[in-house]
This record gives structure tokens, sequence and C-alpha cells, in this order.
């Protein structure tokens, strides 16, 4: 890995591209920083380990807690995809037929989910800002009683969630990786050091004498489970299950054999990320409603399911993850239009016949590898939050599972991109 991050370096385009990435991050953290006028963040500050805090610091990089332009992040952005996917599978015609039109569909189901993300954007601002109002006794929005001032927080969080979105769109046009994977990314990568330092805070330096010892084991656990989890993460990442093709036309064209391959995890990080925006969402206006609907039942019993903080929302979380990668697998891998893709080039799987019985074998296929991929992220995302309400925990670890398997998978994607452009590099040279 770090020699290809090496040989990468070298490579004028590849090094414009990663320093695009980089710029573009940059002005991403800046605006972190940026507050919303008309608010008081330091009232957040009683507040900072609640489970839609850190859930939302996951998509924002810590912008929730300055109450920043870039709070609600990319979130809105998330769901929105989800929304415009679920579309395409036959419930809006004018979404299906836009989903079989190319270029110039994909273009259509673009601005559908900008769209969208505007909506969702303002709703979950109001939300938010009228939810943490209320929790902070009044003290977050300075002029409570106008409801000029919640519209104008809410725009201008609306405007700054499209800004987000519209540079993780330059990431991936003229950087390296998913933008909006990458903005995600780096939030998280930017939280781990303060992360750490808050656990070693309160284990060890604020910890009784005699609990020191007790605090070095704990980190020490924590640090072998963190290494020990990143390792088979990343052996499941990229186990892949390679079918044999054989092609009927001439070996001089295409060689006589090639490999089809498919990932055990063919969705990637793809479900955790939507995963928690899903969840985020209902949270946010559960809290705008919290003051006039708090005592009521139903208010309650969502409440329970749209929390990571309860047994009941940690298994609805991981129920979400594995129903959203059989989804995103049959999303990145259309078997009726592989086969009819390896029809068109002359080849088969060996042992499965053209046409409908390969579609038939491709989904079966990947319904088996999406049950293990479903079942590993699901473990990886729900043990730490059981953890963490077990043993009472510090909130940050149970998102811990959450935060690694989105690192993991975003760290390998870049890298396949470069390795990806390095091959290119070389074999147009040879070609040369």
């Amino acid at each position: 890995m770090l020699s290809t991050l090496f040989n990468a370096v070298r490579e004028k385009d590849i090094r414009k591209k990663l320093g695009w990435t980089l710029l573009i991050l940059f002005v991403y953290r800046i605006g972190i920083h940026i507050t919303v006028p008309g608010v008081n963040p330091s009232a957040l500050t009683s507040m900072s380990n609640s489970g839609l805090m850190n859930i939302l610091n996951i998509f924002s990089g810590g912008g929730l807690m300055n109450f920043s332009l870039f709070a609600m992040g990319v979130s809105p952005y998330v769901t929105a995809q989800i929304v415009v996917q679920l579309l395409q599978l036959d419930i809006v015609p004018r979404f299906v037929e836009w989903s079989k039109q190319g270029e110039v569909g994909r273009r259509k189901l673009n601005n559908a989910t900008r769209w969208m993300t505007i909506i969702f954007a303002f709703l979950q601002s109001i939300g938010i800002t009228a939810g943490f109002n209320s929790l902070s006794a009044y003290g977050l929005v300075k002029q409570t009683n106008d409801v000029t001032s919640f519209l104008m927080i809410g725009s201008v969080m609306t405007i700054g969630t499209f800004f987000a979105v519209w540079l993780g769109e330059m990431i991936t046009e003229k950087g390296l990786g998913n933008g909006v994977s990458m903005i995600i990314f780096a939030g998280i990568i930017s939280q781990a050091p303060s992360g750490f330092y808050d656990l070693i805070k309160e284990n060890i330096l604020q910890a009784d004498s005699n609990q020191i010892v007790t605090g070095w084991v704990f980190m020490a656990v924590l640090v072998a489970a963190i290494i020990l989890v990143v390792g088979i993460t990343t052996w499941f990442y990229e186990a892949t299950r390679r079918l044999q093709i054989q092609y009927t036309r001439s070996a001089s064209t295409y060689g006589s054999e090639a490999y089809l391959p498919l990932r055990l995890n063919v969705s990637g990080v793809i479900p955790v990320i939507f995963a928690s925006s899903f969840i985020s969402t209902p949270q946010t206006i559960l809290f705008a409603f919290q003051n006039k609907y708090g005592d009521a039942q139903w208010f309650q019993v969502l409440k329970q399911v749209f929390s990571l903080q309860t047994a009941t929302g940690a298994i609805f979380y991981t129920f979400l993850i594995i129903v959203f990668t059989y989804f995103y697998a049959f999303v990145q891998v259309n078997p009726e239009k592989l086969a009819e893709n390896l029809q068109k080039q002359g080849a088969y799987i060996i042992d499965v016949r053209p046409g409908i019985e390969t579609q038939k074998f491709i989904t079966s296929m990947l319904l088996h590898l999406s049950f293990v991929g479903a079942l590993f992220l699901g473990f990886v995302a729900l043990v730490p939050l059981v953890a963490s309400d077990v043993w009472g925990l510090n909130e940050k670890i149970g998102l811990g599972g959450t935060s690694l398997l989105i690192t993991i998978g975003v760290t390998l994607d870049l890298i396949r991109q470069i390795d990806g452009l390095m091959q290119k590099k070389n074999y147009v040279g040879f070609i040369r």
C-alpha cells in the first residue's frame, strides 16, 4: 500500500489530482469553523456526547459542535440519494425511464437528487436548530421568539450543505476518490486524535490512583481490538469470488480464458453510510417536535427506534445496514445487464448457459455473497454499540465500528483508484 502511494506521488497527473483533493478538503475544513450567524454554539457543550450529535459529527467532521456552515455535512445528500435510488425501483415511472437513458438520464437523476438535497437539508436544519435549542434550555438561538431567525439559520445551513456537496463533486471530477465519501472520511480522520485523547484523559489522566492500571489495560485492549478489526475488515473488503469465463471467439482477440471478479462485499462502504444517514434524518425531525409531543407514547417509541443509544435503535441500525448491503449490491452489479453484456461479447461463465441462466446464476451468487457481507458489516457496527451500552463506555466508542468501516472502505477504494491510474499510465507508456 505504501509503495503504491510513493510511486503515485511521482506521477504528475496523480500529484495534480491529489493536490486538488487536499485543497478542496482544506476549504471544507475552513468552513467547519465558520459559525452560523445568530447562534451560540457554546450552548451545545453539555450535549457533546449525545447520540445524534456524534452520528452527525461523522458526516460533518465536527461541524455540528461549532454549529457551522457545514453542521449537517453531506447527510441530506446521502438521504436524497437513497430516496432517488429507491424511486427507480418501478415506483416512479419517470425515474425508471431516466435510469435507462444512459448519461442523459444520469444527469436528470443527479438534478433530482440535488433538489431533494435542498429540501432535506432545510427541513433537517430547522429540526436540528429547534431541537438543540430546546435541549440547551433555549440558549442556542439568540432570538428564540423570532421565526425569521430560524428561517435564516436554516437557509444558511442549507446553502452550506449544498456547497459541501459541490465540493464533493469537484473531488470526484478533478481529484481522487468519491467526493462525498472523501469528505466523510476526512471528517472522521480529523476527529480521531481528539477522540483518542479524550479516552486517554477519561481513563488515565483523570482516573483515581487505584484505577490507572485498569485504564492502561483498557486502552491497550482497545488499541489491540482496533488493529485486529482493521486487519480482518481489510481482508474482508479485499476478498473476491472469481468466476471463470470462456470466450467463444478467437483467442487472438480476447484470450481463451478470463475471470469475472465479484467481491465478497460488493457494496463496499456505501451501506454503512446510507444506514447512518437514514437513521439520523428521523432523529432530527423528532427533535423539532420534542417539546410538543415529547410525552406521547408514539413519540417515545420512535425515539427508541431511531436512537443508537438504545438496544432497539442499535438493532434497527444493523438491520438497515443489512438491507442496504443487499440493495446496493444489485445496484452495483445488475445481473440482467451483466448477462446481456457477456452474451454480446461472446463470453459465458463456465458450466452456465448464456442468457437467462447466467442472469439467475449471478443473482444467486450476489445473494450468497451479500448474506456474508451484510452479516459482517452489521456485526462490526453492532458490537461497539452493544459494548458501549452494556459497560457504559464513551459514546464515541459506540460509533467506532461505523467510523472504522467507513475509513477502511474509503481508503481501500482510494488505493484501488490510484493503482488503476498507475496501471493505465504504464499501459499507455508501453503502447507508445
